[in-house]
């Protein structure tokens, strides 16, 4: 059992410190204090002893230095049955502190608020963390609070063993410390890291996660499952999404607003992005958000059954009537996502209640690395950003402008679509997709059976080389008038003579682009 004589209080985060200090006072517990604490509690009619005096040595350079002190870390540190450590407490006139009270600097709030660089490092706290983490090692003589939520827990304890804390107790708060400071590290790491930038791919690289929010379930019902975010770093990304209605996601809404999120950010103008399962099952971009949405979804409405929709722009009253239109005539939708919703929008869409409404104001938030867990361990890469390697005309017949326009629009949807991927295109429109699929030629298949009578005069995209002229015979008998692909095969003679023979022009990018 550990008794309370002596604490030391030192809080940045001030909640409930006065009730905490008159259950302190009830016991007679001498109170140790610094700065704004001693002045709070002062206020408030409590007896405090200023570190300062304490120590006899006083706070420099404007408060960098306060506990930082033999006085405080011989008393935070003997070990009370060690009887060298006593003799030396007692020759160097030196009295055991029994609890710390203590949080630190709000560096992630510093930041939060966008902050100067000078002001945030001023909030990288130095004694604090010294100070807690002595406590905590020493947590069979000490008890060290950094959470207010442990302060009626605290309470209780002395209540029950007539101002004693048990050891078990002690050694949950000294392990709250650590989590702290492990926490608190990784933000000013991750701070310093982001301002000087140098390996893409580091040797060493710190994967520090934390509780984000529950989610409602994993890939099945009987799977539980939680959103983790990257400690110590300000939310961005579906970790800074805003769910405005509905139920609470899912895991697998999560994993496919993250196939939204990387689709629509690809275009410039007003996009429509709707995913199933991973990957588009209809994408569109036009001039105005509800024409795209309307285009979309006619490349695939039967897979559009309980998908997910991203759009790039606000969405608007007009847009929201086409997806109230949509589901009417085609079936309920999971989510829609988007940079906002006006009013009108909401209001609208307020009519499906499941429906859930989300928030990303900046969808070109990535992260610097993509990775992906495995056994053991974690697979990292460059995200995929690379522009065109090269465009290089292959065939007899080159595409013409409009071609040319619909076959960058493939290629933008080919790259966010699983592997195999083909896309077939319309302008700015698809109108079949095949993708995820064991063989190239027949995601091939699919995209025509999906496109129908819509093939005859549209372009094709695939996210890798053709490896047989299989794919050219089904292309051209679907109707397909160009096609862009990275080239590489050994067949690729084979495949450029098959499309001058159907007069299909084809184009060579140089670079793939699997997503599995």
């Amino acid at each position: 059992m550990i008794s309370i004589h002596r604490a030391l209080i030192s809080v940045s985060d001030k909640t409930g410190l006065i009730e905490l200090a008159k259950h302190l006072s009830k016991y007679q517990v001498e109170i140790l204090s610094t700065g704004g604490t001693a002045n709070l509690l002062r206020q408030n009619g409590f007896e405090v002893t200023d570190v300062s005096t304490f120590t006899g040595f006083p706070e420099i350079l404007d408060g960098r230095v306060k506990t930082l002190h033999p006085r405080i870390y011989g008393g935070l540190l003997a070990l009370r049955d060690n009887p060298e450590h006593q003799e030396q407490m007692k020759k160097n006139n030196l009295v055991p502190i029994d609890l710390v009270v203590g949080n630190l600097y709000p560096f992630e709030a510093t930041l939060a608020r966008g902050a100067t660089h000078e002001e945030i490092i001023e909030n990288i706290d130095i004694g604090g963390p010294c100070m807690i983490r002595a406590a905590a090692k020493n947590y069979r003589y000490v008890v060290v609070l950094v959470n207010p939520g442990l302060y009626p827990e605290l309470m209780k304890e002395m209540e029950k063993n007539y101002g004693g804390v048990s050891e078990d107790f002690s050694f949950r708060c000294a392990r709250e410390v650590y989590r702290l400071t492990s926490h608190y590290d990784s933000a000013i790491l991750n701070y310093f890291e982001k301002k000087d930038i140098q390996e893409k791919l580091p040797d060493r690289l710190e994967l520090r996660l934390e509780k984000f929010r529950a989610v409602r379930y994993g890939e099945n019902p009987h799977q539980k499952a939680v959103f983790y975010r990257q400690a110590g770093q300000l939310p961005y990304g579906l970790s800074a999404a805003e769910v405005l209605q509905g139920k609470e996601l899912s895991f697998n809404n999560y994993l496919d607003l993250e196939a939204v999120l990387s689709g629509v950010r690809e275009f410039d103008q007003p996009t429509a992005y709707i995913v199933k399962h991973l990957s588009p099952c209809g994408v569109a971009s036009h001039q105005k958000l509800a024409q795209a949405y309307r285009l979309a979804l006619e490349c695939d409405p039967l897979s559009a059954f309980g998908g997910i929709v991203g759009f790039n722009r606000e969405v608007d009253g007009e847009t929201a009537v086409v997806i109230l239109e949509g589901m009417e005539k085609h079936g309920f939708l999971e989510c829609l996502l988007a940079p906002g919703f006006t009013p009108e929008a909401r209001e609208k869409l307020a009519a499906k209640k499941n429906l859930r409404l989300v928030v990303v104001k900046d969808l070109s938030a990535t992260d610097p690395i993509d990775i992906k867990r495995v056994t053991g361990g974690w697979l990292g890469q460059e995200p995929d950003t690379a522009e065109l390697k090269e465009w290089k005309v292959v065939t007899e017949r080159e595409p013409n402008e409009e071609e040319k326009r619909s076959l960058l629009f493939a290629w933008k949807v080919c790259k966010t679509t699983r592997s195999n991927a083909i896309v077939y295109a319309r302008g700015t429109a698809t109108v079949g997709i095949g993708g995820g699929l064991y063989s190239r030629v027949d995601a091939n298949r699919l995209a025509a059976a999906k496109a129908g009578s819509r093939a005859k005069g549209a372009v094709m995209a695939s996210d890798a080389f053709f490896p047989q002229p299989d794919n050219i015979e089904v292309a051209a008998n679907a109707g397909i008038t160009a096609i862009i692909q990275p080239g590489g095969s050994i067949k690729d003679q084979e495949c450029i003579t098959a499309c001058n023979r159907s007069r299909i022009a084809m184009v060579f990018t140089g670079m793939r682009h699997f997503r599995h």
